[in-house]
């Protein structure tokens, strides 16, 4: 069998393994693919590898050997899943990869919004600590008795939801298919409007959708409590950005930390890279080498159960 890899550079700079495919049989990785040469070099491909090389009709149209498209992340809206399906080929992700990672990234966010310990750290090594035992620039943020509103429940969510207890918040919770509250206490399940409404602190880890697209908003903005930190390390159109810009430079809302934006990299553009009370980090929450061993582990695992013919993360309804 022949597994190609068309960018395997962001996966493993070369500080993790790949032996978990190499076990598969033969494995051929490049390091960027750019899409005029996405034909030739996946031809005679069995299996094809891709986090963000996109792989479309016209290209799959090209490719009779391809059996298997194995993508290296959560998200597939790279690949053109209906026409994959219509040439018998099963196109498998890998979820739950980094779930500690995501949730702790996300408190990391929170966490400097909150007591700004890299502003205060420039500041004493730029020489303005003196004449007085302590000083703030800006007064710190105690987060126990706050409202942590978290949207989207799965395990990312989750997870930051026990973080918030393990700090003193109440939590608040919306998904799709309220179930299986935690057991820790004060948490409720709960409607958008009544996180907006009630929520200090609210941490985004919905799939982007036609319904979530754009959820917050200017209407969502307006029904925020006045100073409340907003936090996205989900997917960056969740946000419209020019609204959340505005109500950053009002001071409507306290903050923003985001792993993530509607476009990446940005335009010189983009109306949040000069807001006050930001944070802007580069799609890095994922990144941690023991994430990104997971993926291939993963990656690894969805090989081998198509080869024994009991296919698992498939998601465009191919089992054979």
């Amino acid at each position: 069998m022949k597994i190609v890899v068309l960018d395997g550079d962001v996966i493993n700079p070369g500080d993790i393994s790949w032996a978990p495919l190499e076990k598969l049989g033969e494995v051929v990785i490049h390091g960027h693919t750019p899409e005029d040469m996405i034909a030739a070099r996946a031809a005679g491909a069995d299996v094809l590898v891709t986090n963000k090389v996109p792989l479309r009709a016209a290209t799959l149209s090209r490719l009779p050997d391809l059996r298997m498209v194995a993508v290296l992340a959560t998200g597939y809206d790279i690949i053109d899943t209906a026409d994959a399906a219509a040439r018998g080929i099963p196109v498998c992700n890998v979820v739950a990869y980094g779930v500690d990672d995501v949730a702790q990234h996300a408190w990391a966010l929170l966490l400097e919004l909150c007591r700004r310990t890299s502003e205060h750290t420039a500041s004493v090594r730029a020489g303005e600590w003196k004449d007085t035992w302590c000083y703030w620039k800006t007064t710190p943020v105690c987060l126990r008795g706050r409202t942590l509103g978290v949207i989207g429940f799965g395990s990312i969510g989750r997870r930051v939801g026990e973080l918030g207890h393990a700090f003193g918040m109440s939590v608040l919770a919306n998904c799709r298919t309220p179930r299986n509250p935690p057991s820790y206490s004060p948490f409720a399940f709960a409607s958008t409007d009544q996180i907006f409404q009630q929520a200090d602190v609210i941490s985004l880890h919905c799939p982007l959708t036609d319904a979530t697209r754009a959820i917050i908003n200017a209407r969502a903005l307006a029904r925020m409590k006045p100073g409340a930190i907003l936090i996205n390390t989900a997917r960056g159109p969740l946000l419209d950005e020019a609204a959340v810009a505005e109500a950053l430079r009002s001071g409507a809302l306290g903050g923003l930390g985001v792993d993530v934006l509607a476009k990446e990299p940005p335009t010189a553009d983009n109306p949040l890279l000069h807001t006050p009370n930001t944070l802007i980090t580069p799609h890095m929450a994922w990144a941690t080498a023991r994430s990104r061993q997971n993926i291939i582990n993963l990656t690894a695992e969805n090989i081998l159960r198509w080869q024994q013919g009991t296919p698992v993360n498939v998601v465009n309804g191919v089992k054979d």
